[in-house]
């Protein structure tokens, strides 16, 4: 992977972990896409849960941009090590999102 494309990778990878410190150290739960503050029981567990498991995917994305920067050319296999990674990291907040939900 070239010097850009790694560049712009680990730029992806700031962003999300801005993010994540931003929803989890200081309770900006109105990041988080589909958020309603009438439906939340635990605002502070939530903050810390999707907040943490949003660092998780920096930093699952920062490893994909150093393992391609420092594997041979057409080195993609990491890519589906990233995708599914980051698709179990979206299931687990969903599900685990609902433990913050007042019942209905």
């Amino acid at each position: 992977m070239s010097t850009v494309a790694t560049g712009s990778v680990l730029l992806v990878a700031l962003v999300l972990a801005v993010l994540g410190v931003l929803i989890r150290n200081f309770g900006m739960v109105s990041l988080i896409g589909g958020y309603d503050p009438e439906t939340v029981s635990d605002e502070a567990g939530l903050a810390t849960f999707i907040g943490t498991n949003t660092l998780y995917v920096a930093g699952l994305t920062a490893l994909v941009a150093i393992a391609e920067y420092t594997q041979p050319t057409g080195y993609r296999a990491i890519w589906l090590v990233h995708l599914v990674g980051v698709g179990l990291l979206t299931v687990r907040m969903i599900r685990g999102a609902r433990r913050f939900e007042t019942p209905a």
